[in-house]
């Protein structure tokens, strides 16, 4: 069997840099490490109204038993008007990825 070796250049724009896949997860990963969202920010990432979002996400037991933060959870549901929602980014991008069958399952 013969084989054939070849070298070839691709060049990459000077505003652009090649990095693993593995990398790519990690830097996403930490770009939500220590960020809060607020109801807007979840709108805005979900592209979804707030109130599909409580409909479908944040009131069903089988959700809300995970998310809330009193029960060990990373979403902190406001107990009196004036309070805001609160969501731990990293945590909860993890879970809609996660639940997403299960989320537009209803």
């Amino acid at each position: 069997m013969q084989h054939l070796e070849v070298n070839i250049t691709i060049p990459i724009p000077k505003d652009s840099v090649l990095i693993k896949k593995v990398e790519l997860e990690e830097l996403k990963k930490v770009e939500l490490t220590g960020v809060y969202w607020n109801m807007r920010d979840l709108e805005n990432r979900t592209k979804r109204k707030s109130e599909w979002l409580k409909e479908h996400v944040l009131f069903p037991s089988r959700f809300r038993k995970v998310l809330d933060s009193e029960l060990g959870g990373f979403v902190f549901y406001p107990k009196s008007k004036g309070q805001t929602w609160v969501f731990q980014a990293s945590k909860m991008a993890i879970f809609l990825d996660k639940h997403f069958q299960q989320i537009f399952s209803d």
